[in-house]
């Protein structure tokens, strides 16, 4: 096998391996970043979902580089696209006019600013990125991983990676299993957390749903109906019990109230006389169609595009049948595996029913002219590259963040707590999806929160950090730090811990103990444009 040594290996090329890389290697380390996919960028790019981000983003409550990050998908769409004056001069520019964001974008103009924003660690001979590699093995010498597997999909050769520090920024937390670090999957129980929305016992296979997205666009008078699915009819039939109806029927439960509420699907809104003033397609998500758009060509010179292009994470395609990775003793790497394959078949299935059984308002059936976009998504079907995935497995950490840390219903007007050792802040509901183990959604209204140190810290293993949403966190807790900008956030504090350690000689634990040192790299934290408390605003 051949061997690779360098001073930190990133695991995972998501939001959060990207951060820590590039963190890394700005600090001046050597850096080897890996990812399965061809695309680094996870579930902005690889999975295709705009970002879900806080009603003040655009003024704070984001590190320096993911602002960069989002400045940079502007300028890329103003250098490169034929905007309008309007859109042009617009200061907060949204390609896509899309409601779930104010930043939604194709998936490979994301990819190609992370690609710009490493290139010059890159050049410098200080990050070594390798697409098409996944971890397979690794070993460790009591609390210590020595070495990572990387398998290469496109040879097939393995490559034995060896570093100072490992951080997993996999999205499903595969390095824990494979070095032996303690993880938990799954809902705790409230005997295990004390949290109120909490079961009365653990459940460790409930995930929640994943979601495998593709883009669409419509081209009027067209037909591109795709070959009918295999398992065609029982998808299109499917109804959990807690499901208002079929979930094909476009009439979904309310996140909030979980009343049904009805959505539609009208391409082009602007384009048709009958809804104005109707408020169809910007009512939040109850037009899907502008919900998730990540081109609107309304904001383009006439011409330039035919069509929107819409990019479909919608209620309808949330696989929770089972998990798509291995649960110990209860979900093996087949079941993973034939749940994987489920999503994909989920997702074609309301392609087609989209393309000829939807019911439309001129009382006809499907909309023939909706397209795949392969093009858009960077693959042979117009799927994405890999599924959404909301939950990951959980280091068991020096510290766990409980509902009770960040709950609107229990903190009230002191705001979410405040952590002596955080590393960086974040917001959004607990948002949890349609769940496996039979839930529906679970919304809580949450506070501004931070990111402790604690909930990065293994309680056993030294030199592997969590990069991704494989924190301290629980099912619940997940739901708001699974996020664009929390992941993000998340991996560039791991970054630049593993590389204050390896300059100070100390380890990531020793830090958080010692009151002095954890100032020092919170110092360094500032310096980086890493915010690690949300300014007195709203009472907060």
């Amino acid at each position: 096998m051949r061997q690779i040594e360098t001073d930190i290996a990133v695991i995972g090329g998501g939001l959060g391996g990207v951060a820590a890389a590039l963190a890394a290697s700005r600090a001046g380390h050597r850096v080897l970043l890996s990812e399965e996919t061809s695309w680094v960028g996870g579930q902005l790019t690889s999975q295709g979902v705009p970002p879900d981000e806080h009603p003040w983003i655009e003024q704070f409550g984001c590190t320096a580089s993911y602002r960069q990050l989002r400045d940079g998908i502007r300028d890329y769409y103003r250098q490169w696209y034929p905007l309008t004056s309007t859109a042009r001069a617009a200061r907060h520019l949204n390609p896509g006019d899309g409601r779930v964001s104010r930043i939604c974008a194709e998936p490979r103009v994301g990819h190609a600013v992370l690609e710009a924003m490493l290139a010059p660690a890159r050049s410098a001979g200080r990050l070594d990125v390798r697409l098409h590699h996944r971890p397979v093995a690794a070993t460790a010498d009591g609390s210590q991983v020595t070495s990572v597997t990387l398998r290469d999909a496109t040879s097939g050769e393995d490559v034995v990676v060896t570093a100072l520090y490992i951080l997993d920024a996999t999205e499903t937390g595969d390095l824990l299993p494979l070095t032996g670090t303690e993880y938990v999957t799954g809902f705790e129980s409230q005997a295990d957390t004390g949290e109120p929305s909490a079961p009365s016992e653990r459940q460790p296979a409930n995930m929640q749903a994943v979601s495998w997205c593709f883009a669409l666009d419509h081209e009027a008078g067209a037909d591109h109906t795709i070959d009918k699915p295999d398992n065609y009819a029982f998808w299109r039939d499917y109804q959990p019990p807690y499901w208002p109806g079929r979930m094909f029927e476009l009439v979904a439960p309310n996140p909030r109230t979980l009343e049904p509420m009805h959505r539609t699907v009208i391409p082009h809104p602007e384009d048709d006389p009958s809804l104005a003033g109707t408020g169809k397609g910007r009512r939040g998500d109850q037009d899907l169609w502008t919900f998730r758009r990540i081109l609107a060509r309304h904001q383009f010179e006439p011409g330039a595009f035919a069509s929107d292009i819409c990019l479909v994470n919608w209620p309808m395609i949330d696989y929770e049948r089972g998990s798509v990775f291995p649960v110990d003793g209860l979900v093996d790497e087949a079941e993973a595996a034939r749940h994987l394959e489920g999503a994909r078949e989920m997702s074609r299935s309301f392609v087609y029913w989209l393309q000829t059984e939807m019911p439309r308002l001129d009382g006809g059936t499907g909309l023939p002219g909706l397209r795949l976009r392969p093009d858009v998504m960077g693959t042979h079907d117009g799927l994405a590259m890999a599924p959404y995935i909301r939950e990951s497995r959980r280091i068991v950490a020096e510290y766990t963040v409980v509902e009770q840390d960040v709950s609107l219903a229990v903190r009230g007007e002191q705001g979410a707590k405040r952590y002596a050792d955080s590393v960086g802040i974040g917001s959004y509901r607990i948002d949890l999806h349609p769940s496996t183990g039979g839930d529906n959604y679970i919304d809580v209204g949450s506070c501004p929160f931070q990111i402790p140190l604690g909930a990065l810290l293994p309680v056993r293993v030294t030199n592997l950090l969590p990069a991704n949403k494989n924190i301290g966190t629980t099912h619940i807790t997940n739901g708001c730090y699974r996020l664009h900008p929390p992941e993000w956030n998340i991996g560039e504090s791991a970054g630049l811990l593993a590389a204050y350690c390896l300059t100070h000689r100390v380890t990531p634990h020793q830090v958080r103990a010692d009151d002095t040192r954890l100032a020092d790299y919170q110092r360094v934290l500032a310096q980086h444009g890493v915010e690690i408390a949300w300014p007195d605003v709203h009472g907060y």
